[in-house]
């Protein structure tokens, strides 16, 4: 499993989304619109739906211009654009909750990939994997085709928008894990606070 080579061919992301890439460039959204444009998402809206791999080919697009630290903050704007189970109160839920949010905000065949009133998730896009350490301590695994620091900046904006009040949160790359930039199939980082 390759960053930015979708698994699923004819897997869709919705614009919400998709507007974070636009978000995350912050001054630059005139930029970030280009970079989508040019890799076919002209003019996204909420609402609708884009193709995955071209979205992903935009990351590619900006790595490769700006910078990783680009896809770290489009990562942190996720939190703000996409849509999220109402449930969550707590750090653990929130990081908990990344991988339905992912489910709720791809679709394959016209369909979304999670249905919250059955609780039906579509397999394709891959996951995030929580995985409980210790008291204020999990390993979020990664196994999706986005580059690591996006993944990063999704983890971290979610760890900090539930943690319990006077906490810090802290997320490292675990780099004894084997890492998507060096060929393996997911990356992990340690979530703390």
């Amino acid at each position: 499993m390759a960053q930015y080579q979708a698994f699923t061919e004819g897997v869709e992301v919705n614009g919400e989304t998709v507007l974070s890439v636009v978000e995350g460039l912050g001054a630059f959204k005139g930029r970030a619109l280009t970079f989508l444009a040019d890799n076919g998402i002209e003019n996204p809206v909420p609402g609708q739906w884009y193709s995955q791999q071209a979205w992903l080919n935009a990351f590619k697009a900006i790595a490769e211009s700006t910078g990783e630290f680009t896809l770290y903050n489009i990562g942190r704007k996720i939190p703000e654009n996409a849509q999220f189970p109402p449930e969550i109160d707590s750090i653990e839920k929130a990081l908990q909750a990344i991988d339905v949010a992912y489910h709720m905000n791809h679709r394959l065949h016209q369909q979304v990939m999670f249905d919250p009133t059955n609780g039906r998730m579509i397999e394709g896009i891959g996951h995030y994997y929580y995985e409980p350490q210790k008291e204020r301590k999990v390993i979020m695994r990664c196994e999706n085709p986005y580059p690591s620091e996006f993944d990063r900046g999704i983890i971290e904006a979610m760890a900090n928008r539930f943690k319990p009040a006077g906490s810090f949160v802290m997320v490292h790359l675990d780099r004894s894990q084997p890492m998507r930039k060096s060929g393996g199939e997911s990356c992990s980082f340690v979530v703390s606070w």
